[in-house]
């Protein structure tokens, strides 16, 4: 059990304990409230029959006035203290709704981490990517571009919200996405036409750069959100960053492995021509 649930049981059984205290205090202030009631009462039913002095009833009179003023000072007290309690168990219950929400965090970002390297398949990859990017994010329309080692630019291979072929290939450090890429460092920026994909003339409104150490391998750009999704959230900016080095960690070993497999599959296919 972690610290701030142990915490949050102490404090509640605290809270609990002052309540019962506060029901106990309150039936008290009841019974004295109507023990007194009961004693005017009989005090007038003395007056009436025995006509007492004047002068005693109404120093009876001022007495239990006092004390019925001052129950009622007293009960204003505890109802005070009592919404006090009340909106700290407020404050707690808030405290831990956050508690479970970073909890629940912390689980989406080990889920898609492990996904991520979960395949050596470059396919498999960009299938877990994409699938990151909608359930996590909450993107809408958005591409995973990969570099291209010829001539430097950024060519499209996976999509969502709009077929691969209307995206754009970004020649080398150019535009929003190609800067970032070259800078190493993710990009964010409002835009007034947001919401609309490149055939629209839209423009990304985020671009992660995936970099192994200094190697180039592509960029996730995000043109727009699901309409449920109004901005980015703290979790979405951890998973900016999740993605710029767990994507390009796995997009680049997927591609090493393809690329072994082929030459493997190349040599021993020579092997078995010159000992056939």
């Amino acid at each position: 059990m972690s610290d701030d649930r142990m915490e949050f049981e102490d404090r509640a059984e605290a809270v609990l304990s002052v309540f019962r205290r506060g029901a106990e205090f309150t039936k008290e202030i009841l019974e004295d409230n109507q023990r007194l009631r009961a004693e005017l009462n009989a005090v007038r039913s003395r007056h009436q029959n025995a006509a007492q002095d004047e002068g005693d009833w109404a120093k009876l009179r001022e007495e239990l006035c006092s004390r019925i003023d001052q129950l009622e000072s007293e009960r204003a007290t505890i109802r005070q203290h009592l919404q006090s309690v009340e909106s700290e168990n407020q404050q707690f219950a808030s405290r831990y709704v956050e508690i479970e929400e970073e909890n629940n965090n912390l689980a989406n970002l080990y889920v898609a981490s492990y996904q991520l390297h979960s395949t050596l398949d470059p396919s498999e990859a960009l299938k877990v990517i994409l699938e990151i990017v909608i359930n996590l994010i909450g993107a809408e329309i958005f591409c995973v571009y990969l570099h291209d080692p010829n001539d430097g630019g950024l060519r499209a291979v996976a999509s969502e919200g709009a077929p691969v072929s209307h995206f754009p290939t970004i020649p080398s450090g150019e535009g929003f996405v190609g800067q970032s890429l070259l800078d190493g460092e993710v990009a964010t920026r409002v835009l007034s036409g947001g919401g609309r994909g490149p055939v629209q003339g839209g423009e990304p409104t985020v671009s992660i750069p995936l970099r192994v150490d200094e190697r180039p391998i592509g960029a996730i750009a995000i043109y727009s959100l699901l309409q449920q999704k109004s901005g980015f959230s703290a979790l979405d900016q951890e998973l900016f960053t999740l993605l710029a080095g767990h994507a390009a960690t796995a997009l680049f070993a997927s591609q090493l492995y393809s690329q072994s497999e082929r030459k493997l599959s190349t040599i021993q296919g020579f092997i078995d021509l010159l000992t056939s």
